[in-house]
């Protein structure tokens, strides 16, 4: 599948006391990555929750391995493993100039809105994804 990119710098609010990143903002780094990701296929967040539609973490794998610190120039990805009916599953890095900092397994569900019950993808989604799957590794690039 597609690997999407996304550069993020680390802000003073990013950061405990000692300037090193609080764990939980590289989750938030992903989400970005992912929510970018979308966005790049044409489709925003806000589209998908006024269709009554949203994205959830089902199942998150984490593995910190370095911290990032302040001021640092971050990249995050977000790359699609497999897909189903009403699941992705992502593979993301957080690295700095190339070096994995931070390495996560993200499985998002679709759900209904109203009734917090899985859905299938809306048409427009599950259409890109299936162009995605179909498109040979090599002929895919980073945005």
């Amino acid at each position: 599948m597609s690997e999407f990119r996304l550069p993020v710098r680390v802000y003073i609010e990013d950061t405990d006391a000692g300037g090193i990143v609080y764990y939980v903002n590289y989750l938030k780094y992903m989400e970005r990555a992912r929510s970018e990701w979308l966005r790049e296929l044409g489709i925003t967040q806000r589209e998908l929750f006024e269709s009554g539609i949203q994205l959830v973490v089902h199942r998150l794998e984490c593995r910190y391995a370095k911290p990032a610190r302040l001021d640092d120039a971050l990249e995050v990805s977000a790359e699609v493993r497999s897909h189903g009916r009403v699941r992705l599953q992502f593979a993301q890095v957080v690295s700095r100039r190339g070096e994995p900092l931070c390495e996560a397994r993200v499985d998002i569900a679709c759900i209904d809105a109203t009734r917090l019950k899985p859905v299938s993808w809306p048409p427009a989604l599950a259409a890109r994804l299936t162009h995605l799957s179909d498109q040979p590794q090599a002929q895919r690039g980073c945005p």
